[in-house]
């Protein structure tokens, strides 16, 4: 049997009759071994370099080492799906995004599945919100039990990695540290190639070629999957009367009021998902370039000077029409897009990652004010308990955005899983917790999704400028001036939406000045360091930084997982979590802070400086502060 031809995209997904490990020549333990050095385990996922020419190769092919990591992979999620299941066998939804490699480990882990008996619904390539948005669908359906996601998320095209769920969200922290044990287990074991390959010889051909020839199938499923959640996330109800009545207001100040946006999608795999359909009938222009699913146009992270692209496109659109205010840009597996927008001058500029979080926090918050869910009292207090959940690594504006709203602010250790459990922890205690996110990525989560999506991104903005007062009600953007105090006029624009935001100067997480590549493999030990370190520091610096920062005392927090609790002076307690030192005024209000933590999905250490009052010296004093100090602790 021929390879077969995935329709309306023309690339190739597979050839039933070729088993991917050849018995003749499975790979070493040793070999197993060694390729598993490489791999970074996490609840956000697990990644490596898998195309064998590095990390910026095209190349489409993987070792039988790799291969036996992907299917070991398989054999594992196979067993909890099972447990999940309770009887039967199991359905599992499997995508991959748009990285050469996808395709031949996804063949790998379909026929690992297939020959364990479960049921293969494979999507080919799927934007990250769209997979788990279908995955939800069936599991409610009780046609899955739960996803594997192939991707690597903003890493570099030539690596690659797999995300597990058991419906509209990756593993909870628990759940992701018993499969990864399991894993480990299962790879240190020196049957572990053999098992894979039995496996996948298990697999009937025809049932390989009918997993590889439903991909069509399975892929209107889930757009339809992923259009009727969209609409639900974005309108913030499940009533698809209360949701026509957002959509046609939007699309009816559209019309009279153009607003266009423009798409740089990178070969991404938010190239083959709902983006265009969606924002058109909302009523919103829409033009894209890059457009093309693998056709990278530059690097995948969505940061800096990727963002070129998108600001000169954006100059053009608008150029030949004004309505063009927005563009957007995915990372590979599209669960996050940061934005650029058109300058009061003519010229597009990017939205910094903090930014555009805030801006999404704004939003949602403004409409659970509008929509009659979060109201005050006469003092002007909230009467409902309302949270933003976040990461550590979330700039302070956040907390000011949320002082405005009078609701709370709650922080976990970086990683979707941590935010997302902390949320609905937070959600089982009364609290509505309406948006949530890692603003440090830039992505919100907006609920019920349990993971980032640049078109509840998008949409935010838009709602902002599309929802505005009419039959006594305020719109959104005035609703956010009253409360904030921002200087509001009926014809505001994208200007001043963004000139409303709190200032704050914040180092991006993709800068490299905020990675550091550390020789402490232990990083409480160098976290006791830097406290010893920070101490010396901190009695020489102390006038200086009250005169230049205003700062007066410190707090030291450190967030493991979804907890957050103060440290005093035992930095180490942080172990491998966050660890973020607040500065404060005379009053102890915090002004700025400094943070650290080890990637969970990079071999790097990352650092950050957040300072009120959005002056760029002030987060770059304090960033070459910090980082003198963690260099002299890893040094140590």
């Amino acid at each position: 049997m021929s390879k077969i031809t995935h329709p309306g995209t023309g690339f190739t997904v597979g050839d039933p009759d070729i088993t991917p490990l050849s018995a003749a020549r499975l790979p070493s333990p040793q070999e197993v071994e060694a390729a598993a050095g490489g791999l970074i385990l996490s609840a956000s996922g697990w990644r490596k370099v898998f195309a064998p020419g590095g990390e910026e190769s095209d190349e489409s092919g993987v070792s039988s080492a790799d291969l036996v990591l992907c299917g070991a992979a398989a054999l594992v999620f196979a067993e909890l799906a099972r447990s999940r299941a309770g009887s039967g066998s199991p359905g599992i939804v499997l995508g991959i995004d748009s990285r050469p490699t996808g395709p031949t480990m996804a063949d790998a882990m379909i026929r690992v599945f297939l020959g364990l008996g479960l049921q293969v619904r494979y999507l080919f390539i799927v934007a990250a919100p769209e997979i788990m948005a279908y995955a939800r669908a069936a599991r409610e359906a009780g046609e899955a039990a739960g996803f594997c996601y192939v991707s690597a998320s903003h890493n570099p095209r030539g690596h690659n990695g797999i995300k597990f769920g058991l419906g509209g969200g990756v593993l909870g922290a628990s759940e992701s540290a018993a499969l990864i044990e399991r894993y480990r287990s299962l790879l240190a074991d020196a049957s572990a190639a053999r098992r894979v390959f039995e496996a996948m010889s298990a697999a009937d051909p025809r049932e390989v070629a009918a997993a590889f020839a439903s991909c069509s199938r399975w892929k209107r499923r889930s757009v339809s999957a992923y259009t009727l959640f969209a609409r639900e996330v974005v309108s913030g109800t499940s009533d698809p009367a209360e949701q026509e009545l957002l959509f046609d207001a939007m699309a009816e100040a559209a019309a009279a009021r153009p607003v266009g946006v423009l798409a740089e999608l990178n070969g991404s795999a938010r190239c083959l998902s709902i983006d265009r359909d969606f924002l058109e009938g909302l009523g919103v222009r829409w033009r894209s370039v890059n457009d093309r699913a693998r056709q990278f146009a530059h690097r995948i992270v969505p940061e800096g000077e990727s963002l070129t692209d998108a600001m000169r496109e954006l100059e053009t659109a608008a150029a030949e029409e004004s309505a063009f205010v927005a563009a957007y840009v995915p990372d590979c597996d599209g669960d996050r897009g940061n934005l650029v927008v058109m300058a009061g001058d003519g010229r597009a500029r990017p939205v910094e990652a903090q930014e555009v979080f805030a801006l999404a926090c704004v939003a949602e918050l403004a409409q659970l004010v509008r929509d009659g869910k979060l109201s005050y009292d006469a003092h002007g207090n909230a009467r409902e308990k309302v949270a933003l959940v976040v990461n550590d690594a979330t700039s302070m504006r956040i907390n000011a955005v949320a002082r405005a709203f009078d609701v709370d602010v709650y922080r976990s250790e970086t990683g979707e899983a941590n935010v997302v459990g902390l949320a609905a922890a937070m959600r089982e205690k009364g609290y509505i917790v309406r948006i949530l996110g890692e603003g440090s990525n830039g992505g919100n989560i907006t609920h019920p999704s349990a993971v980032r999506d640049p078109l509840a991104t998008l949409v935010a903005l838009l709602k902002l400028l599309l929802v505005r007062g009419e039959r006594g009600r305020a719109g959104l953007f005035e609703i956010w001036a009253r409360r904030s105090g921002a200087r509001f006029r009926p014809d505001f624009g994208i200007s001043e939406v963004l000139a409303s935001l709190p200032a704050f100067a914040t180092t991006s997480v993709f800068e490299d000045r905020a990675a550091l590549k550390v020789r402490s493999a232990d990083h409480a030990a160098l976290k006791a360091r830097y406290a010893t370190i920070f101490e010396r520091e901190w009695e020489a610096r102390k006038a200086e930084l009250q005169r230049r920062l205003g700062v007066v005392s410190w707090e030291a927090f450190a967030t493991n997982g979804q907890a957050e609790r103060r440290v005093g002076a035992d930095f180490a307690a942080s172990g491998r979590g966050g660890l973020r030192v607040s500065l404060a005024d005379a009053s102890g209000r915090p002004l700025a802070f400094v943070w650290m933590r080890g990637s969970g999905t990079e071999s790097v250490f990352r650092v950050m400086a957040d300072a009120e009052g959005g002056r760029p010296e002030d987060e770059e004093y304090l960033l070459a502060w910090h980082t003198a100090m963690v260099r002299e602790a890893d040094a140590g």
